[in-house]
């Protein structure tokens, strides 16, 4: 057996606040069975300036969040997924939307760049949202083979790109990171998440971010932790907090061979 959890968060421009809820959150779960943590998209910071996303990259404390996550995953005996936090970019003037796998023992055992920008018009109080102006996209899929299974890692606007998902191959559990607004959570977050884990076939966790920041935007909430027949395992509409589910990998090692989907795909990428 293997717990899933997911943690809803209305991250604030401040560090060590976020951290701090973090921790509290972990602080009051129980690790007897293997645990895999999902924090939520811009988790360490969010609601400021882009430049000011800049300048943590390029700072002291990108550093500090890696160190304090891989200290929480040695501390509990678990595997955290970062959501992202801002890391240094090839560019000077960006930053890499990062989203890493720790295990148990503290190592970072995977480390991906969110691809896909959220350049967009949305009707909603912030209107225009154009990711790139400051986030490198990455180019790498990313996948990470641990003994609680195949972990594939995307974040937030990936979702709407089925083509990286085919890319991972077989993968056991998907984390989605998400930090969708409120106006396209209500319209497209149920209904693509749910899609990935009956096209994957695999356990998806996707956090999300919630509520009202401080820069005004607005966050759909609605955290999910979906089976690979898309039935919904927990689920938390709104507010802060964490929802988890206990999973056995043998459910989708079924499902694959009474409905083995990835063997009839006659379009498979050419990555996996």
């Amino acid at each position: 057996m293997v717990n899933l959890v997911a943690i809803q968060m209305t991250s604030v421009p401040d560090v060590d606040t976020n951290l701090a809820f973090v921790s509290e959150q972990l602080a009051q779960m129980n690790f007897s069975v293997p645990t895999l943590v999902v924090l939520p998209e811009c988790f360490a910071c969010f609601g400021t300036r882009d430049r000011e996303q800049l300048a943590l990259a390029h700072g002291p404390k990108s550093q500090h969040i890696s160190e304090h996550l891989s200290s929480l995953a040695k501390k509990h005996g678990c595997y955290i997924v970062s959501g992202t936090y801002p890391t240094p970019a090839e560019a000077a003037d960006k930053f890499s939307a990062t989203c890493q796998l720790f295990g148990p023992d503290g190592q970072c055992l995977a480390d991906y760049r969110k691809i896909h920008m959220f350049d967009v018009s949305v009707d909603d109080n912030t209107g225009s949202y154009r990711e790139s102006k400051y986030t490198e996209p990455g180019s790498k899929v990313v996948c990470a083979d641990t003994p609680i299974g195949r972990v594939g890692l995307a974040v937030c606007y990936d979702v709407r790109f089925p083509g990286l998902f085919d890319a991972m191959g077989d993968i056991d559990i998907l984390v989605l990171p998400a930090a969708f607004t409120q106006r396209t959570g209500q319209a497209h977050w149920d209904t693509l998440v749910r899609a990935r884990a009956i096209e994957k076939q695999c356990f998806v966790v996707a956090p999300n971010q919630s509520g009202v920041h401080e820069n005004g935007r607005e966050t759909y909430g609605h955290s999910l932790i979906l089976s690979p027949w898309g039935v919904t395992l927990a689920e938390k509409p709104t507010g802060t907090g964490s929802i988890s589910a206990s999973i056995d990998l043998s459910e989708r090692q079924a499902l694959q061979k009474s409905m083995p989907v990835a063997q009839h795909n006659r379009f498979r990428s050419h990555f996996v």
